[in-house]
């Protein structure tokens, strides 16, 4: 599931690095002085995000729906996988929102409009992926994804009507374990689908810096405290069929440091654009590993 929703965000990326300039400014604020938008740009965003969303989804059937479809049916999930692809739902809505607004930005239209685009963008580019899943004789129509994938949108859109800034940051590491060894077929056999595909090894962050929330302390505005969450010992999606198999499957809790990239002073345009793509991803950085073995200290988590 989490390898669907990272080729989405693939897609979405390189629809922004194809229509350079909106990475001028390596923030989501809004000039407030009048301005006519440019309502040319406005078609052609809007024209390259149909096309967009058309071809993920004829490329996500074909890839991931071989199956014939059978009658819709709902599955309730939300038990698997110790909520770990919950996660990847909000991580990945909240990204295609903040992304997609960022698009919007350059076409001169106003922030409210920026940012309700960018946050019903977020929704409607995974919604069809769950009503497909319904008829998909392998998944079913999870309501729990469709929460998740609302709560996403709803943390970069509350953000920015709240703050006119993003604080809290959604991020996300990933390592490899020696769990996709007992079930490559589950967890993984290629590097690639090991990383995709092994929630044992991933890990989802939010990361913030005090300064935004205490804007005359020293904190360097850059250095952010971040918090995060994974799982271990899960060689199946339900934690009692790990436990046969002899695992010990286990939530894990982490409390970390972090860089916000976009913070960082550059007038390198390319650099910005840069920063604002890869602060969707955790630096490795020592943390502190809490979970039921106790807690434990890592020198260099990611």
């Amino acid at each position: 599931m989490v390898g669907r929703r990272v080729f989405i965000i693939f897609f979405i990326l390189l629809s922004m690095v194809a229509k350079q300039g909106w990475a001028q400014s390596d923030s989501l604020q809004v000039d407030t002085t009048e301005q006519r938008p440019n309502y040319r740009r406005l078609r052609a965003i809007f024209a390259g995000q149909s096309i967009l969303y058309a071809g993920t989804l004829v490329g996500l059937s074909k890839a991931w729906y071989k199956n014939d479809p059978t009658h819709f049916k709902i599955k309730d999930d939300t038990y698997e996988w110790l909520q770990m692809d919950k996660m990847g739902h909000l991580y990945t809505s909240y990204q295609i929102a903040r992304h997609t607004a960022a698009i919007y930005k350059t076409a001169g239209i106003s922030k409210r409009q920026m940012i309700v685009y960018g946050a019903v963008s977020g929704i409607i580019f995974q919604t069809p992926i769950e009503i497909l899943d319904g008829f998909s004789p392998d998944y079913g129509f999870s309501p729990g994804d469709m929460i998740a994938n609302v709560a996403g949108s709803t943390l970069f859109y509350g953000q920015m009507a709240l703050w006119d800034e993003i604080r809290i940051q959604p991020k996300f590491s990933t390592h490899f374990t020696g769990y996709s060894k007992v079930r490559p077929g589950l967890l993984g056999e290629t590097p690639a689908e090991r990383l995709l595909k092994d929630y044992n090894g991933q890990t989802y962050w939010f990361s913030g810096s005090p300064k935004s929330f205490l804007p005359g302390s020293k904190w360097p505005a850059w250095l952010c405290l971040s918090v995060g969450y994974g799982i271990d010992g899960m060689v199946s999606a339900e934690t009692n069929l790990s436990r046969e198999m002899g695992y010990k499957p286990g939530r894990q809790f982490y409390l970390s440091i972090d860089v916000d990239l976009t913070k960082l002073n550059t007038r390198s345009k390319f650099l910005k654009t840069l920063a604002f793509i890869t602060n969707s991803i955790k630096i490795p950085a020592p943390a502190l590993v809490v979970s039921g073995k106790g807690i434990q200290f890592a020198p260099l988590y990611f």
